[in-house]
């Protein structure tokens, strides 16, 4: 039976990367500086099942965590992402921070039931209570006016860290190809063992024969041997075999967010590899087999990093 493989690891709106293939491993940094203070964006990225994305950011930044979610969710489709956001305010900078009587409130309101439960409790100094974070009104507001300049800061990183994935991918691509080129190898040296290996079971079975019971019974000793060569018969797994690794090329030339299908294809190759394994009856078949699978796991660890 022959396995069909839909286009599925293409995708339409993607027409610039469709030769990319992705490694989910990758990191990139970058600064903007403005006049009144440095905005610095981190990104890291290793390999996850989904995309998942994580925040670091001053309570006063959060505000800038949407807008970034969505634009990097756009340019990375797989993976855990650690996103690290900092704000240095320059040494120049006009300080027209203001206090919020709200959150002044609220913190009077905590700070007197936690003295009342621990009367030793040292009360907060006024810095403290001023580096709270959303006291000071112009923390609140950094966040709103850094936007613009937060998402011009992200497009840089996010092409940067695109350009070091796309870097890995081809690495991680190279080297699928190389055992898939190997498996092929060893599948074509495969095929010539069976009618060998047929020919030497007649031959047993028919001197067998004619020992116990002095006479050669070609019709037994046939019936015997096309037995024997359908149950050996390695033709229909290697062909499916051939077919697998065919679509792992062709997944590997339409790049883009390939990494759950190559695995997919990973698990087909190993369940053909192991159906050679349980029929073989000659240790060339054996070993070769078991070189099979010792390729597809080296492939199976390298897929889990692509995108």
């Amino acid at each position: 039976m022959q396995l069909e493989y839909d286009d599925a690891s293409k995708t339409v709106d993607e027409p610039a990367t469709v030769a990319t293939v992705y490694s989910m491993t990758g990191f990139s940094a970058g600064t903007r500086d403005l006049p009144w203070g440095t905005l610095s964006l981190e990104l890291k990225t290793v390999n996850h099942r989904y995309l998942e994305i994580q925040f670091r950011t001053p309570e006063s930044l959060r505000v800038l965590e949407s807008g970034l979610r969505d634009r990097i969710a756009g340019s990375v489709k797989r993976g855990k992402v650690d996103c690290r956001i900092e704000w240095r305010r320059a040494d120049t900078a006009a300080q027209t921070a203001s206090p919020d009587t709200t959150a002044l409130e609220q913190l009077r309101a905590a700070s007197t039931i936690v003295q009342e439960v621990f009367p030793d409790a040292s009360p907060l100094s006024v810095g403290e209570i001023l580096q709270w974070p959303g006291v000071l009104r112009q923390d609140a507001d950094a966040g709103i006016s850094l936007e613009a300049d937060c998402q011009a800061l992200a497009e840089s990183v996010l092409q940067t860290l695109a350009e070091t994935r796309a870097r890995e991918g081809a690495k991680l691509k190279a080297f699928l190809q190389e055992r898939v080129d190997a498996m092929v190898l060893l599948a074509d040296a495969m095929s010539p063992h069976v009618p060998a290996l047929v020919a030497a079971f007649q031959e047993r079975l028919a001197t067998r024969l004619k020992e116990a019971l002095g006479t050669h019974e070609e019709e037994r000793v046939r019936q015997e041997v096309v037995l024997f060569a359908a149950r050996i018969d390695i033709e229909e797994e290697i062909s499916r075999l051939k077919v697998h690794l065919q679509e792992v090329r062709r997944v590997l030339d339409a790049g883009g967010a390939v990494g759950k299908r190559l695995d997919f294809l990973m698990q087909e190759l190993h369940r053909e590899a192991n159906t050679l394994g349980s029929k073989s009856v000659s240790s060339e078949v054996s070993r070769t087999s078991m070189d099979m699978k010792v390729l597809i796991e080296q492939m199976r660890e390298q897929v889990q990093n692509i995108e």
